[in-house]
Formats: C-alpha cells, structure tokens, sequence
C-alpha cells in the first residue's frame, strides 16, 4: 500500500520522521561486561542534553526485575525492537542490571547540566 508523502507528514508529522526520515531510534551498542565499562560508555554522552536511551531508563532501575518490566514496557511501546529487548534481557538476567552502569539517583540530569545549584 502506496501513501502520498505530503498529507501523510502534514497529519503525523512526529511519525513521519520517525518512520521516513528514521531520526528517533535507540540504539544498543554493545553487551557491557563491567561496571567500569558500562561508566566509560556513559560518560561519553556527558557534553550536552538529549533524549534518555533505553540504558538511561535501565540505569535508573533498583534491581533486574524492575529492569526487565522497562524492557518489557519499551518493547510493547515499540520504542524498542523485539531484536534488541532480547538482547537487554539477555545482558540482565546473565550480567545484571548495574552492568549498563552505575545507578542514576534522584537529581542526575540537574546536577549534570547545572551543577551542584538546588533544584
């Protein structure tokens, strides 16, 4: 099935570039085997704001259940595939869920991107 482009966009926009244009994805780099590794990964998106990846969901779990019930939650939104929920279930259950990195508390993102000011 065939559909014009042009009304498509105009009525879902949002949709249209995720599906067309493919400019909100998540990606999964890799199984992370340590602590320092998952850290190291981490850092790197440290300079400047974007939108949470599904480790950033997954570093703010206390424990592996409740990491799985957000893989499982990001699956049946299809913010995820179901190629790449296996592959966090995977890393979960073998490694657990500090494996993607250390826990973010409460505060992360304003201490972050505003420093050690209150919020």
């Amino acid at each position: 099935m065939e559909i014009d482009r042009r009304p498509f966009k105009k009525l879902f926009p949002n949709l249209y570039r995720e599906i067309v244009e493919k400019k909100m994805t998540a990606q999964i780099d890799g199984v992370r085997t340590s602590i320092e590794e998952g850290e190291a990964v981490a850092e790197k998106s440290r300079l400047e704001p974007s939108m949470p990846t599904p480790i950033d969901y997954l570093r703010r779990c206390e424990d592996d259940r409740e990491a799985l019930e957000v893989i499982d939650y990001l699956e049946k939104r299809n913010e995820i595939t179901v190629e790449e929920a296996t592959k966090l279930r995977n890393q979960v259950k073998e490694y657990g869920v500090r494996s993607f990195g250390s826990k973010k508390e409460w505060g992360y993102y304003s201490k972050k991107y505003l420093g050690d000011i209150d919020v």
